[in-house]
């Protein structure tokens, strides 16, 4: 399988990551461990996780992902096999957030702790905050860059601007630069990537992974009508913005193409995303193996360039 690289770093991932956040959450332990043997044996490596999921969950204080995921690379000794990516600055309790260097540090030794590993691939900013002075955020990931324990820094949820000018500070002290965004992109929600996301990441070679890529399954054809909404008791209840006519054009041009394929329109989604020039991986999570091998089919489509189109011009808004 052919892999591709993050920004400009040195790491090197398979066209379809693996979102964490069911883990312990809508996935236990023994669920877990089964897609997750199932994503790398399939020849897959980026994992992506966050040190606050699944803390919505009631009775979850955050932390069960990355704990799950440490266990089963310990229980596997594949930790060499995985890029791992986590996330920093969401609240896991009473001043227990945000980017300020302190927190950062403190922050990394929890989640390597529940990880079990002494190093991160790839540590992102979960999201912006406007309280913490950017260079002492690119300090502290500078100096865990130095010691070990990060491998290369990103982001999730940044603005361009902010980018930009945290791109400017890295060149001024020679630190380690961002080189992945996350970013909330699939193929219904578009336009807040497009608009000015995309041109950016591709100018300064940032390389761009997708979350929600399948618009909290609303993409798999799953949900067509509020009667549907009950099919699923974590995602069943945000479907109510996507099911309007722009939702269900969309979906029937997923059919179409899912038709003409021999897919299914998750698949075709998936599938959508990896043809994206500007897009190293979406990222999406499983909570089955049976989900997960159809998430990996989406690999092997060639979408044609019209099939692309009719996807594109249906999903305009």
């Amino acid at each position: 399988m052919q892999k591709r690289k993050i920004g400009r770093s040195d790491l090197m991932v398979a066209p379809l990551g693996l979102g964490g956040n069911v883990f312990g959450w809508s996935a236990d332990e023994k669920a877990s461990f089964q897609v997750l043997d199932a994503f790398v044996a399939a020849g897959f490596n980026l994992i992506d996780t966050a040190d606050v999921y699944s803390r919505w969950a009631d009775g979850h204080e955050g932390g069960e992902s990355e704990a799950i995921i440490g266990k089963w690379m310990k229980a596997r000794g594949n930790r060499a096999n995985v890029v791992l990516t986590t996330k920093v600055g969401s609240e896991m309790g009473p001043g227990k957030k945000g980017l300020a260097s302190g927190y950062i540090k403190s922050a990394v030794e929890a989640s390597l702790k529940r990880l079990q590993t002494d190093y991160i691939d790839l540590y992102l900013s979960h999201w912006e905050d406007p309280e913490a002075d950017p260079a002492d955020t690119l300090g502290a990931y500078a100096d865990l860059v130095k010691a070990g324990k990060v491998r290369v820094i990103g982001n999730s949820n940044h603005s361009a601007a902010t980018m930009r000018d945290m791109l400017a500070i890295s060149a001024r002290h020679s630190w380690p630069r961002f080189e992945n965004l996350q970013t909330h992109y699939n193929l219904y929600d578009r336009a807040g990537y497009e608009a000015e996301l995309e041109g950016f990441c591709v100018a300064n070679e940032i390389g761009v992974t997708s979350y929600f890529s399948l618009a909290k399954g609303f993409l798999s054809g799953k949900y067509r009508s509020p009667a549907d909404f009950s099919k699923s008791a974590a995602r069943g209840d945000g479907m109510g913005t996507y099911l309007n006519e722009r939702g269900l054009r969309i979906l029937a041009a997923l059919d179409a193409v899912s038709k003409a394929q021999g897919a299914t329109p998750a698949q075709v989604a998936i599938a959508w995303l990896i043809a994206r020039p500007s897009l190293v991986a979406p990222i999406a999570s499983a909570t089955s193996v049976a989900q997960l091998q159809d998430l990996i089919k989406a690999t092997a489509l060639d979408l044609s360039s019209s099939e692309i189109a009719q996807l594109t011009e249906a999903s305009a808004s």
